[in-house]
C-alpha cells in the first residue's frame, strides 16, 4: 500500500506524504521535549551539569538497561539502518552482511577490554581514551595523536547521520532541485534542536531519547520482516530475486553486479572487514563515552551479554535490502539518479500504510539524533581534555572544562552540518571510510596499554603514524570501477599479493610491527619511558572501591613531571 500523497509544496520534485510527515514531526517534537527534560533527570544535586563527569558522562551512573539503550543507540546509528540494507541492495553480502558477524565478534572484545578501561578510568577520573593513554604512557604527543584521531574520525561519522536524516526527508518529499533552502531547511531545524538540547542536557539527552528510538526501530523491523515476506511470496522468492539481480553482469565493469553469498574469492575480504570493524568500533570516542558513563564494570559485562540482541535485529534489517529488490523499489534521488541510501525509506513508504511508514521513517531520523549527540559530546570531551587542558590551559577547573566542551560540541555539530550541505554525500562516505582506518590505529596504544607497558611510547607513536599513512594512501588508490573516482572502497590487495583484505587490517599490522620493532630498538638505546600514573590494582577496581567512588584525582594529567613533546 502506498502512502497518502498530498501535494502541499509546489516546488518539490515529488509530492509530500502528509500523513507520514505528520507522524515524523510529532515524534520528533516528542523526543525534543525529552531531550530538554533530560537536564533534570539524575542531575547532580550540587554541581548540576557543570563538569565533564555530569555533562559529558551523565554522572557516571547509568545502570544496565539505560546503558543497553545508550550503547545500542550509539553503535547502531541511522546510517546503519540506511547503509547496511542499501549495501545489500546494491552490491550484496560482502559489503552489507559483514556487519552482522562484526557486531557478534565485537561483544567479547567489549567484555574483556572495556571493563578494564572502565576501572582504570574511574580510579583516575579519565573522561576520554586519550586521557588513559596520557596517564599510562606519560606522552603528550601520543595523547594528542589519539585525541585528534578520535576527533577527525568522528566528524564524518556525525555527517553520515545527517545523510540518514536527509534520506528520510527526501523520501517524504521535503526536497527540491530548484530550491536549496527548501531542501536543507528541515535538516537545519532538526540539527539546531539537537544542538540545543545536547548543550543543555549533555549525555543524559541521548540516553533518554535512545529508549524511544530503539522501541520504534524494533517495532518497524519486526513488522517489516513478518509482513514483507508474506506480501512477496516468502523468503525463497526474495532470495531468488536478489540472486538474479546480483548475478547479472554490470555493463560498466563486465563483472557480476554484486555478491549474493560470499564465495571463496571473497572470504579474506569478508572476515577482515568483520574483524577489523569490530576492533575499530570501540576505539571510537563515542563508544568509550557510553562505557565510561556506566556505574560499574559489571554493567559493561552484562551489556556485552545482552547487546547481541541488536545483532539479531541488524540481521533482519540487512535482509530488507534483498526484500527491496524483490519489491522492485526504485530509490530515485531528486536529481533523477539512483541513490541506494533511499532504499529502506522508500521500501517502507511504498509498502506500508502512511502512518506506519511515518513511524519507521521517524525511527531512522531519531536514530540519527542519538548517535550524533553522543559523538559530538565525545569529540568535544577529547578537545577539552586533551587539547584545551593539556596544551592551552592546564589549570582549567571542572566548570571551565564543561563550558568549553559544550561550545566545542556545537562547533562539531555545525561543522558536520556544513559538511553535508556544502559537499557531495560521497565526500562524507569517503571520510568515514578513512575514519575507520584511522581509528583502528589507536588500538595498540589503548588496548595494549590495558595489559602491558612493554611498548615504548615513541614506538607506539611511530606505529600510529605508519598505519595512518599507509591506510590513507591505500584507500586513495582504490578506484571505483563505475565512477573511476578515488576512495572507491575499503578493500585492497595485501602489498605484493592478490589477497583482497580490509585496508585497515593491513595498516594495523604495519602499525603493530613498527611499534614492536622500534620498542626493541628504543629500549636497547635506553630512551626514557614516560611516567605511568596507573597501578596494577587500578585495572580491576569496581564501583565499591573507595577510590572509584571519589574519582581519584591525585595525579591529574598535565601535572608537573608528566612527559611533554
Amino acid at each position: 500500500m502506498s502512502g497518502l500523497a498530498v501535494a502541499v509544496a509546489t516546488t518539490a520534485d515529488r509530492p509530500v506524504n502528509g500523513v507520514a510527515l505528520t507522524v515524523v514531526v510529532v515524534l520528533f517534537i516528542l523526543v525534543a521535549v525529552l531531550g530538554f527534560f533530560a537536564a533534570r533527570w539524575r542531575a547532580g544535586k550540587e554541581s548540576g551539569l557543570h563538569s565533564l563527569d555530569e555533562w559529558g558522562l551523565g554522572g557516571r551512573g547509568f545502570g544496565t538497561w539505560v546503558t543497553w539503550f545508550l550503547l545500542g543507540g550509539d553503535l547502531y546509528t541511522a546510517y546503519t539502518f540506511v547503509a547496511v540494507p542499501a549495501a545489500m541492495w546494491a552490491t550484496g553480502a560482502v559489503s552489507g552482511f559483514f556487519a552482522v558477524p562484526y557486531t557478534i565478534v565485537l561483544y567479547p572484545i567489549v567484555f574483556l577490554l572495556m571493563s578494564r578501561l572502565w576501572s582504570v578510568s574511574h580510579r583516575h577520573g579519565f573522561v576520554t581514551p586519550a586521557d588513559f593513554v596520557g596517564g599510562r604512557y606519560g606522552s603528550r604527543a601520543l595523547t594528542v595523536a589519539v585525541a585528534l584521531t578520535g576527533i577527525v574520525a568522528t566528524m564524518p561519522y556525525i555527517a553520515l547521520q545527517l545523510v540518514g536524516i536527509k534520506a528520510v526527508l527526501t523520501v517524504l518529499g521535503l526536497g527540491s532541485t530548484e530550491n536549496v533552502l527548501l531542501t536543507d531547511l528541515p535538516l537545519i531545524i532538526a540539527f539546531v534542536v539537537l544542538a540545543a538540547y545536547t548543550y543543555t542536557s549533555g549525555l543524559r539527552a541521548p540516553a533518554l531519547i535512545a529508549v524511544v528510538k530503539d522501541l520504534l526501530i524494533y517495532l518497524a523491523v519486526i513488522v517489516a520482516v513478518i509482513y514483507l515476506p508474506i506480501k512477496f511470496g516468502g523468503w525463497d522468492n526474495i532470495f531468488g530475486a536478489a540472486q538474479t539481480k546480483l548475478d547479472a553482469i554490470s555493463p560498466a565493469t563486465g563483472k557480476p553486479t554484486g555478491v549474493f553469498i560470499p564465495g571463496a574469492a571473497s572470504y579474506s575480504a569478508y572476515w577482515t572487514l568483520a574483524l577489523g570493524s569490530a576492533m575499530a568500533l570501540f576505539m571510537y570516542p563515542h563508544s568509550v563515552t557510553g562505557v565510561l558513563a556506566t556505574k560499574s564494570r559489571n554493567t559493561i559485562r552484562k551489556n556485552a551479554a545482552v547487546l547481541p540482541l541488536y545483532s539479531l535485529m541488524l540481521g533482519f534489517l540487512a535482509l530488507l535490502g534483498y526484500a527491496a529488490i524483490s519489491a522492485g523499489t526504485k530509490p530515485i534521488d531528486l536529481n533523477g539518479a539512483v541513490n541506494p541510501q533511499l532504499v529502506v525509506p522508500q521500501l517502507f513508504l511504498d509498502n506500508f500504510p502512511a502512518w506506519f511508514a511515518g513511524i519507521a521513517l521517524a525511527a531512522i531520523a531519531i536514530g540519527a539524533l542519538v548517535p550524533a549527540a553522543i559523538m559530538s559530546i565525545a569529540a568535544a570531551n577529547l578537545f577539552t581534555r586533551n587539547v584545551y587542558r593539556d596544551l592551552i590551559r592546564p589549570d582549567a577547573d571542572p566548570r571551565q572544562e564543561a563550558k568549553v566542551s559544550k561550545i566545542a560540541s556545537l562547533v562539531v555539530k555545525f561543522g558536520a552540518l556544513i559538511f553535508v550541505i556544502a559537499m557531495d554525500q560521497s565526500a562524507a562516505i569517503n571520510m568515514q571510510l578513512l575514519g575507520g582506518i584511522w581509528i583502528l590505529q589507536t588500538f595498540p596504544a589503548i588496548v595494549a596499554g590495558l595489559y602491558t607497558r612493554w611498548f615504548h611510547r615513541w614506538a607506539l607513536f611511530a606505529g600510529w603514524a605508519a598505519g595512518i599513512i599507509y591506510g590513507s594512501v591505500a584507500a586513495y588508490n582504490v578506484v571505483n570501477p563505475v565512477t573511476k573516482a578515488n576512495f572507491g572502497g575499503s578493500i585492497a590487495a595485501i602489498p605484493g599479493t592478490n589477497v583482497q583484505v580490509y585496508i585497515a587490517v593491513v595498516a594495523f599490522a604495519i602499525n603493530l610491527i613498527v611499534a614492536a620493532v622500534l620498542s626493541l630498538v628504543f629500549r636497547a638505546m635506553k630512551l626514557p619511558d614516560g611516567i605511568d600514573i596507573t597501578r596494577n590494582s587500578d585495572y580491576g577496581a569496581d564501583e565499591h572501591d573507595p577510590k572509584v567512588a571519589e574519582l581519584q584525582r591525585k595525579y591529574p594529567l598535565g601535572e608537573s613531571g608528566a612527559s611533554t613533546f
